[in-house]
């Protein structure tokens, strides 16, 4: 179990996570998200100790990280997987990690086969591609069995297969119990892969729940109809906060009610439906929504971009 309470953290007079507070469970895989900028790097750095809270505290199995007599056997984690020394092979490596901790040779073994590195673990990391850094990492945040497994951006650098893999191996480390905490900034794969979600948002807490939940919650989802009555199905929906699209003769696109609604709507009528599938926001678009006001840079939006070509601007205006 991972607790925050009142986790801030402030640099001079900028604040960067502030008054935090959240719950990592055991037996599920926990999604850690928000924009960049958004504080869940130093959030990792204070659970680990690495950072000093200004204010707030942080316990991993009911103690403070620094506090664990052996804490490889209690918490694995990948921060930074480049923070390896250049000149050594991944198993001296892994093998100066396990002598400090009494970890036999054996568990390193282990843990190379589980990593897929095996057959690079004589060659120095610094020939390592950003994939096989990753890996490296994970299997030295694994070499101790731990019971809390903490992953900042593990899929960074990571081919589909590695990506798969790592999929299936948080999953597997959840289903034995043990707690997972994982960020990313790949939206899709945090579908696959997570169960619960801690959203944040310069530094503050955003959202607690569950991925399902999140996604259902979000205001995007839309229902869509297909009938030859369209504009008398339209026109019978017509209602305080639904909204009614249609790109394509007979089909539409139905905001603010749900498919049940529209469905006894137009049996009530008699209007005939080929159609009717409800379409719930991804992940991706109910993060978006969610965190909109809260990213540190953004990108102006595909209706007020303009671009220039050879002197003229998009809208044909010499420049």
């Amino acid at each position: 179990m991972i607790r925050a309470h009142g986790l801030t953290k402030r640099y001079g007079d900028k604040t960067v996570v502030e008054d935090l507070t959240f719950e990592v469970r055991p037996g599920t895989v926990t999604g850690f998200l928000g924009p960049n900028g958004a504080g869940k790097s130093t959030t990792m750095r204070m659970l680990l100790g690495l950072d000093a809270p200004t204010r707030g505290r942080a316990t991993i199995g009911n103690r403070s990280y620094a506090a664990h007599p052996a804490p490889l056997h209690e918490v694995g984690a990948l921060l930074e997987a480049r923070s390896v020394h250049p000149g050594r092979s991944a198993f001296h490596h892994l093998m100066a990690l396990a002598h400090t901790h009494g970890i036999p040779r054996s568990r390193v073994e282990q843990v190379l086969d589980l990593a897929g590195i095996r057959e690079v673990a004589t060659r120095r990391v610094k020939g390592f591609s950003l994939g096989m850094g990753q890996r490296l990492g994970i299997a030295a945040a694994l070499l101790g069995d731990p019971a809390t497994v903490i992953l900042d951006e593990p899929v960074n650098g990571l081919d589909p297969e590695g990506v798969l893999w790592i999929r299936t191996l948080l999953k597997s480390l959840a289903a034995e119990g043990r707690t997972v905490f994982v960020s990313s900034h790949l939206m899709s794969e945090m579908a696959l892969t997570a169960e619960h979600l801690i959203i944040i948002g310069r530094g503050r807490l955003l959202a607690d729940t569950t991925v399902d939940a999140f996604v259902r919650s979000s205001g995007t989802a839309t229902v869509k109809v297909v009938t030859p009555e369209a504009a008398a199905l339209s026109e019978r929906l017509a209602a305080p906060g639904v909204q009614i699209s249609s790109e394509t003769p007979g089909v539409l696109d139905v905001h603010g009610t749900d498919a049940e609604h529209i469905g006894r709507t137009a049996a009530a009528h008699g209007i005939p439906l080929y159609e009717l599938t409800p379409r719930s926001a991804s992940l991706e678009q109910a993060f978006m929504d969610l965190t909109r006001d809260t990213v540190e840079y953004q990108a102006p939006t595909a209706t007020s971009r303009t671009t220039t070509t050879s002197g003229t601007s998009a809208t044909g205006a010499a420049a």
